[in-house]
């Protein structure tokens, strides 16, 4: 790993142009969107794409959601088959359809299950086994230091936490107190995810948590270059400044093309358009966005960025 700042998975978002361009921009690690566990799934085209690495350097990191220990083990070994360096299991995804299954941040509420989850899949592979988890289902429950410890116990290489409940999903604030309770008492790396939004809060997660790195997020979403301006901060305590309107209507026109490639010009040009939102935001031309969302061809997205955008901040 060239450093310590992690870009979070995140369903219908981190997808291989998006990772490679964080990979350029700065981002050390990167994990795969989540991949359910029952491999007649994976025939999907939804899953074919997400099983896509090609080009990217490693380590390749597979993340894997599940709840029968048998079915996650086999999982594992074919993405490993496929091509992944290292395994992570998802307890961690709030979102309901996920929790109703039995699956993500569920999982937290039945340690038992845990324990035999991380000792299968650790047993079925010969690549590292991590884990990403919340703090617990709700503020009654927090038990992240004792699944930190079955992980540890089960032979788990490194613990992802999100500094938030089951219940909480994206609301509130992340709470780092719990994660530093985690990082004082197993040996195994902890890296804290939840609410890094910027190079001096990135600062003060690992000050105050004694965490090994940091995952960050939904903070990435039209902003890539968070990674570099948190890696220079930690290295020499100054703010860069700020990437031009000019080049991030550039970086953003060059991704929107790559998502065209990526999947196709239709399937592209429909998921490029969160991109856009996100991208635009960043250059307070959100009411253009409004507009781009009401193409429906690949080609005419890209002439209207061209034309409406490119030209206007040049």
């Amino acid at each position: 790993m060239p450093n310590s700042i992690a870009l979070a998975p995140m369903s219908g978002v981190t997808d291989r142009p998006f990772r490679q361009l964080c990979r350029q921009l700065g981002a050390g690690y990167l994990v795969s969107e989540m991949l359910a566990c029952d491999l007649s799934l994976l025939k999907s085209a939804k899953s074919r794409f997400r099983l896509n690495h090609e080009g990217e350097p490693g380590p390749i990191v597979t993340q894997i959601a599940g709840s029968d220990p048998e079915k996650l083990a086999i999982a594992a070994q074919f993405n490993v088959q496929n091509g992944s360096q290292i395994i992570d299991i998802n307890m961690g995804c709030p979102a309901k359809k996920v929790y109703k299954k039995s699956c993500g941040s569920a999982l937290l509420a039945h340690p038992d299950l845990v324990k035999d989850i991380l000792q299968a899949t650790v047993e079925a592979v010969d690549c590292p086994v991590t884990l990403k988890i919340r703090l617990g289902i709700d503020d009654n429950s927090i038990n992240a230091l004792e699944i930190a410890q079955i992980a540890q116990d089960c032979g788990v290489q490194a613990l992802f936490i999100h500094g938030r409940t089951r219940v909480q999903k994206y609301k509130g604030v992340a709470d780092y107190k719990h994660i530093t309770l985690v990082k004082q008492n197993i040996d195994i790396p902890v890296i804290a995810n939840g609410d890094i939004d910027s190079p001096q809060k990135a600062q003060y997660v690992f000050e105050h948590t004694g965490c090994d790195g940091i995952m960050i997020g939904r903070a990435a979403q039209g902003n890539p270059w968070i990674f570099r301006e948190v890696l220079h901060y930690l290295k020499t305590g100054e703010l860069l400044p700020r990437p031009s309107d000019e080049e991030i209507i550039q970086t953003m026109y060059q991704h929107v093309e790559n998502l065209h490639q990526f999947y196709g010009q239709y399937k592209g040009m429909m998921i490029a358009r969160s991109h856009i939102g996100w991208f635009l935001k960043r250059v307070n031309q959100q009411s253009i966005a409004r507009e781009l969302y009401t193409i429906n061809d690949a080609e005419k997205q890209l002439l209207f960025i061209e034309q409406n955008i490119m030209r206007k901040v040049a």
